[in-house]
């Protein structure tokens, strides 16, 4: 378990002797609070305004994504309906900003923008949360089996580990949509629309989560090494506790401050990777709303509507820098050794 460190609440250096007694001269009761370093940390990230701003930033966004069908109702528009009576001859929008499309609407097809916006930001906080999820699981879980088991055990793990990080990730991102609807019973040639579009998400899913777990299984693993060798691992073993209780009851909240950092640093990570690959043609498709997608189908008309670019291309950079500040916060905050 965590030690716990204790804090005394002292009077202020160079009070007098009577002033620490009490008005009857018994001597005054001294308040003291125990925290764990976990909550140490925590009370330190509460008093960092640059990371509780990045933290409502990211908030801001998780409403967006929630709300969404709410923002596109108030709005009175959705994200398929095709407005080609606002679309000149050549493509282009004859409008701009109005009470009825507040972002404008899309060149060629005259899709509303903002609806789109919105809806967009769920692909991205869904794939993004849900394998920052499943690697961190199955990260930590490998690790702690890897480190503390040790021998074949650890042999195994750290070869596995090893072969995913030499795998080029972007193959299997390309070959998984096909692969997925085979296995579902689908000829990838004839799949329709929505096939397509459910094996493209649920392959970007397993195609990172599949190689996000072992860099978290390598550092877990050091770490674990390092702890077992703690006499408080040593007298766990020779009181017979079982192995799975050293695991989750000793070693695990012992790794609460990497856990935390590595998946508030890898959460950005995944959000880029999914707008990158879709921007590359190798992620998610239409009709999904989506940043990456938005992306990829505004370059050609970055000239002529720059709003069309900027508006997601904004939205992930505002989003991903804030979650890595938020991320090199919460790493400061669980270091002993910086005083912010």
């Amino acid at each position: 378990m965590e030690p716990l460190i204790e804090e005394a609440a002292l009077e202020p250096k160079g009070a007098s002797i009577d002033a620490m007694t009490a008005p009857t001269g018994q001597p005054k009761k001294v308040v003291t609070r125990h925290k764990s370093p976990t909550q140490i940390a925590l009370a330190r990230l509460r008093k960092d305004r640059l990371a509780m701003v990045c933290l409502g930033i990211f908030v801001f966004f998780i409403l967006i994504a929630v709300f969404a069908p709410l923002l596109a109702k108030l709005e009175g528009q959705d994200t398929t309906t095709l407005h080609q009576d606002l679309i000149d001859e050549y493509g282009f929008p004859t409008i701009s900003f109005t009470s009825e499309h507040w972002f404008g609407i899309e060149p060629r097809l005259g899709r509303d923008l903002f609806a789109r916006f919105v809806y967009g930001a769920r692909p991205s906080l869904i794939v993004a949360i849900t394998v920052t999820a499943i690697t961190g699981v199955v990260g930590v879980v490998m690790g702690l089996l890897a480190g503390f088991l040790g021998g074949w055990i650890d042999r195994v793990i750290s070869w596995v580990v090893d072969f995913v990080l030499s795998l080029p990730y972007l193959l299997f991102a390309i070959a998984a949509p096909a692969v997925i609807l085979s296995v579902m019973g689908d000829n990838p040639t004839e799949a329709d629309v929505s096939q397509v579009t459910r094996s493209r998400f649920l392959a970007l899913i397993l195609v990172l989560s599949f190689f996000g777990w072992a860099s978290l299984a390598r550092l877990i693993r050091g770490e674990v090494l390092s702890l077992r060798e703690r006499e408080f691992i040593a007298a766990a073993k020779v009181l017979g506790v079982p192995t799975h209780k050293v695991l989750f009851k000793e070693l695990l909240p012992n790794l609460v401050a990497p856990i935390i950092i590595s998946t508030s640093l890898a959460l950005p990570t995944y959000i880029v990777a999914e707008a990158g690959l879709t921007f590359l043609g190798v992620g998610l498709v239409e009709p999904t709303p989506s940043w990456g997608l938005t992306i990829s189908n505004a370059t050609t008309y970055y000239r002529a509507d720059p709003l069309y670019l900027w508006l997601p291309v904004l939205a992930i950079s505002i989003l991903v820098l804030a979650l890595s500040l938020l991320g090199d916060s919460i790493r400061d905050a669980f270091d002993p050794r910086t005083r912010r």
